[in-house]
């Protein structure tokens, strides 16, 4: 996919996400959510550090540090818009094709393209906004050239064992879907769309 639509198409999740957020109130980060390990808290915290750790990517930055999970203060919203600043802007230099990106959470041992990089903040976020929306109690909707780069790379994203290991980033997939090209998409990502009702992956 061309890096600038891939650049806005991730922008476009990660406003979205950020819509969501900006609904949050204080009694909501206690809820649980589709991500079994987290409460919005902790969900809302792993969004933000995950920001800040792909923006350093995008700035020649690879060390773990940048991936440490940092605290969402006495404004969580606040800190959650100050790392979607960080990173829709990180994402916009033009010689951006040209960066190699070093993202230990994802591999110490190889670096990746700036389109990879950018398939996997995309996707992410893409469910990501999935899982806020469900933990509010809120709809989200994505125009469907979202959903189709979407279902392309969660077809693309290796299922197995390694879905399984301490820190992965998906679950396995479930074989349950809904009547959405979303619902597809978490599905295939390791979570149940018909989520509470059934207790989804990490």
């Amino acid at each position: 996919m061309p890096i600038d639509e891939l650049r806005i198409l991730d922008a476009i999740v990660t406003r979205t996400s950020l819509d969501l957020v900006a609904k949050i109130t204080p009694p909501d980060l206690t809820k649980p959510t589709p991500c079994s390990a987290w409460t919005l808290h902790g969900l809302l915290a792993h969004m933000a550090t995950q920001h800040h750790g792909f923006a350093a990517a995008a700035e020649g930055e690879g060390g773990l540090e940048h991936w440490r999970l940092i605290p969402l203060g006495d404004d969580p919203i606040a800190t959650y818009r100050a790392s979607v600043k960080r990173v829709l802007n990180a994402f916009v230099p033009h010689d951006l094709t040209d960066r190699r990106f070093l993202l230990p959470e994802f591999s110490t041992e190889v670096t990746f393209t700036a389109e990879q990089a950018l398939g996997f903040h995309f996707v992410d976020y893409l469910v990501h906004s999935w899982d806020v929306a469900k933990t509010l109690g809120l709809p989200v909707e994505f125009q469907q050239e979202v959903l189709d780069a979407g279902l392309r790379f969660a077809k693309s994203i290796p299922d197995g064992k390694n879905r399984k290991a301490p820190g992965a980033a998906f679950g396995p997939a479930v074989a349950a879907t809904g009547p959405s090209d979303l619902d597809t998409i978490v599905a295939l990502l390791g979570r149940s769309p018909s989520w509470p009702d059934q207790v989804a992956a990490a």
